[in-house]
């Protein structure tokens, strides 16, 4: 049991720096989820701007952009029935977590 233990711990940690990182970044907002291991940030602030001359109006035009631009996977809201948000698994390390939104960050901050 110890280890199970452990594995919830880390994935506590690894959730409360996703939701930080997310929050941070202008135009994403993202609720502390209470399972699995999954944020659902509300990306809509971030629709209907422009990236390298294409109009990102749909979570899967900013998914497509952001594996494009940060190379960041991410799956669009579409496919849960919400045209606002995306989703992001953080069943991966903390460094991996950190570089990731850095890149994201990053390629927000070029939309228009």
């Amino acid at each position: 049991q110890n280890e199970v233990a452990e594995m919830v711990s880390e994935f506590a940690k690894r959730r409360d720096v996703i939701v930080e990182r997310l929050n941070a970044i202008s135009g994403i907002r993202c609720l502390k989820p209470q399972g699995a291991f999954y944020v659902f940030p509300n990306i809509a602030a971030l629709l209907n701007k422009t990236a390298k001359g294409k109009s990102l109006k749909t979570p899967c035009d900013l998914a497509d952009y952001l594996l494009e631009q940060a190379q960041v996977a991410v799956v669009p809201g579409e496919d849960f029935g919400s045209n606002e948000y995306i989703r992001f698994s953080y069943a991966t390390s903390l460094d991996d977590i950190e570089k990731g939104c850095k890149r994201i960050a990053e390629a927000v901050k070029m939309l228009q």
